[in-house]
């Protein structure tokens, strides 16, 4: 039995759980008010872009499912954004690059999506979900925080000082940028826990889109601006790049787990992969295995590189290049990975690609019956770094993850959407949500979201239990060497020893770390209709209903 920290949270109407307090509070102020979830994703989207600004923001990207209790569908929104115009492998090459900069204007080669997300929920909640509040209302909080300040986060404090070190000026030393001091700095240091930050600059950025509705990013003289001071300093993304892009609304994916079905995000994110690990899964009985035990994780992370694999072999905007989606999730795919697995007793490593993501993930249900599974990103802590002067807007490095390589699956071309690790998940039982969940954490969600479904559906683990237990990475973040199983210091000795004789290169971390992301998740009881929240302590979220 492991050990629960916190309480699972329980109610009766609605429900949210966001890695920040004030934007589960600004979420639920929103059901209190008889908003929908897809209402209250908005506020909170837009309040948690302000107050765990290291990890999202509307120079983002963000990514939904959506399901409308009315029509009983369950509906999914691309919002990532993709490459201008100019983004070309030979322009990066004539300036000496054999790869993209993961910082800096020349990172920000990718459209922000996130706002023309939320605008395009917004439009379907008003016209197919009976929407009843104002697009004004729902940016409310989020200005207040940015005008009026907000305190400072042990993680914001934390993440703010490690892109500080001047040690490694590709990856960190954000003070570089003079937008970036004047935001997030205060006297040249970071600002410490509790102290209040204000944003002036963005607070009146969200003013123009309360007032003027979420496309006035994409062609205003905001774009203009944004533009401007990017081309200044040797950015590419064009006016025209802003007003061409557009979110699209796409066919969730899917593979059966046990009872239920798991929904997830087709390409260009890794939703094949969280899919495909359930899929191997569903052929493993599990049940008969020790939750935590060595042979629990080893299954777990052999069925994790196997999907993988085909992640690796395969992902990229779906515009570009042919992806045998419905091959690669087939039943029988995931019964001869299943066998291959049952049959070897020792790890093989695989070769990953090294991806990383600060991101936050937070689900809402609401009273109706709907229900929202949402994920928004800026890539790296505080992405390209560059924020358009006068804006506040922290542009995304998303882009930086193209690669330069002609022949890669991820290959750098105009107007196209890079691999991408956001992806939010949903389970559905008899055509009703039944678990709503995901993280942050880049190559983790994948492995996370395995953890949450096995631990739930078949090991019959609260959602706060399921969020507490100890989790383990395997694979690279950016900027590591190694392809290791990192996990957690509360898995027993006995059991690392016995991963390492099954050929796992462990790295052991402290209990508890920011390196296996912010989880969170909502169950919904089938008979009695009670919502059951969870939060993840590693993060600064929380889990409330009413």
């Amino acid at each position: 039995m492991v050990k629960q920290y916190r309480a699972t949270t329980m109610s009766t109407k609605g429900m949210v759980t966001t890695p920040h307090y004030l934007a589960s509070q600004a979420a639920l102020s929103v059901l209190q008010k008889g908003g929908n979830a897809i209402e209250a994703a908005i506020a909170a989207a837009s309040t948690i872009g302000v107050v765990y600004p290291h990890m999202n923001g509307i120079g983002g990207d963000n990514f939904w499912l959506i399901y409308n209790a009315k029509s009983k569908e369950l509906k999914a929104i691309n919002s990532s954004g993709r490459s201008g115009e100019k983004a070309t492998i030979e322009f990066y090459q004539s300036k000496g690059f054999e790869k993209i900069p993961s910082r800096g204007a020349l990172a920000a080669n990718t459209v922000p999506g996130a706002v023309a997300g939320w605008g395009e929920a917004y439009n379907y909640a008003q016209a197919e979900m009976g929407g009843s509040l104002s697009w004004e209302s729902l940016l409310e909080s989020a200005i207040g925080y940015a005008e009026e300040g907000f305190p400072v986060t042990p993680s914001q404090e934390h993440w703010t000082t490690v892109n500080l070190d001047e040690g490694d000026t590709e990856f960190r030393a954000l003070q570089r940028f003079e937008e970036f001091t004047g935001v997030f700095l205060k006297d040249g240091k970071p600002y410490k826990a509790g102290e209040i930050m204000k944003q002036e600059d963005l607070a009146q950025t969200l003013k123009l889109l309360a007032e003027n509705g979420a496309e006035y990013l994409y062609n205003s003289e905001l774009t203009e601006k944004i533009v401007a001071d990017l081309q200044k300093h040797g950015g590419i993304l064009t006016v025209e790049d802003f007003k061409t892009h557009i979110s699209d609304w796409v066919e969730p994916i899917s593979v059966k787990y046990r009872d239920y079905t798991a929904y997830n995000l087709p390409p260009n994110t890794q939703g094949m992969a969280s899919l495909s690990i359930l899929n191997i899964l569903n052929h493993i009985d599990l049940q008969h295995l020790e939750e935590g035990s060595s042979t629990y994780y080893h299954v777990l992370v052999e069925a994790i590189k196997h999907a993988f694999v085909d992640r690796d072999r395969y992902l990229t905007d779906p515009a570009f290049v042919q992806i045998p989606l419905n091959e690669l999730l087939s039943e029988q795919h995931g019964m001869e990975i299943a066998e291959k697995i049952k049959e070897s007793r020792l790890a093989k490593e695989l070769q990953l690609l090294d991806a990383k993501g600060d991101t936050v993930w937070f689900g809402v249900v609401d009273e109706y019956g709907n229900a929202v599974s949402f994920i928004q990103s800026i890539y790296h802590e505080f992405g390209s770094g560059f924020i358009p002067e006068g804006t506040g807007i922290v542009l995304q490095n998303r882009g930086s993850f193209f690669s330069l390589d002609e022949n890669h699956v991820n290959s750098l071309a105009p107007r196209k959407r890079s691999f991408h690790t956001l992806n939010p998940a949903m389970l559905l039982k008899n055509g009703k949500p039944a678990l709503v969940y995901g993280t942050m954490g880049g190559e983790g969600q994948p492995q996370t979201q395995a953890a949450l479904v096995t631990r739930i559906v078949d090991y019959g683990m609260s959602v706060q239990e399921a969020i507490e237990a100890p989790r383990w990475l395997y694979g690279r973040t950016w900027g590591a060497s190694s392809n290791s199983l990192k996990v957690e210091n509360r898995i027993n000795e006995g059991v690392r020893d016995e991963l390492a004789g099954l050929g796992h290169e462990l790295e052991v971390l402290e209990d508890f770390t920011d390196t296996m992301g912010h989880a969170g998740a909502i169950f919904i009881d089938e008979k009695t209709n009670v919502k059951f929240g969870g939060a993840d302590p590693r993060g600064d979220g929380v889990a409330i209903g009413y």
